[in-house]
């Protein structure tokens, strides 16, 4: 199980609502896997789950660690979740800085590179106030990937990227995954990722069914 991702009949309500309804997964680890659905299927929700932001019923085990136990995480997570709110007021290094200063693992060589790798200038000087939805969604990305995670939970990874970035988008998964990293997209817009994905998964009123890749 340690070379694994497993979910045991994953369910989650919110005031009555049932938003994941007796998920069950095993995902090996190195795959990309997608996961489709509309805006309220529990796409989020489940990412959520599997970051251990949220607390269900069932069991959900990353890479051997048992995230029903009190106040448990992934080892080595990147994550993007709905909308990334970082500190408008500072440039895209400094918010890398504060970030990586949490766990003091990374220096700024690595964080130069992250933004470089998503097609951002590290010289850049703005705050990141001023920056197109387009850009910030890079600096998201730069911030899951800096600290090289063992898994990558990324929500809408694509939103507000023109073509080109998204085509870069596909080229960093494609490494990440060389290197070694379990990836999990959530998407609506399954023709940015599809062609990644080593399984995909459709996701409605909080289940959770495999598809057929296209």
């Amino acid at each position: 199980m340690n070379d694994k991702i497993i979910l045991k009949n994953v369910t989650k309500q919110i005031k009555g609502q049932e938003v994941l309804s007796r998920v069950n997964l095993e995902l090996d680890a190195g795959g990309i896997y997608g996961f489709f659905g509309r805006n309220g299927s529990g796409k989020t929700m489940l990412l959520r789950a599997i970051a251990g932001l949220i607390r269900v019923n069932g069991k959900i085990i990353v890479f051997g660690k048992d995230l029903s136990r009190e106040n448990a995480f992934p080892d080595r997570l990147g994550l993007i979740i709905e909308k990334t709110e970082l500190w408008p007021q500072y440039s895209a290094m400094e918010n890398l800085k504060l970030l990586a200063g949490i766990r003091n693992e990374i220096g700024e060589e690595e964080m130069r590179t992250a933004l470089e790798r998503v097609g951002l200038n590290p010289d850049d000087k703005r705050p990141i106030r001023t920056y197109s939805m387009g850009m910030r969604q890079k600096l998201a990305l730069a911030q899951a990937i800096m600290e090289s995670p063992q898994l990558l939970l990324l929500d809408e990874p694509t939103n507000g990227l023109d073509d080109d970035a998204v085509e870069l988008f596909r080229q960093i998964m494609r490494e990440e995954q060389q290197r070694g990293c379990t990836i999990l997209v959530a998407t609506h817009q399954g023709e940015d990722v599809a062609g990644l994905c080593s399984r995909v998964f459709r996701m409605a009123d909080g289940k959770c069914r495999e598809a057929e890749l296209s």
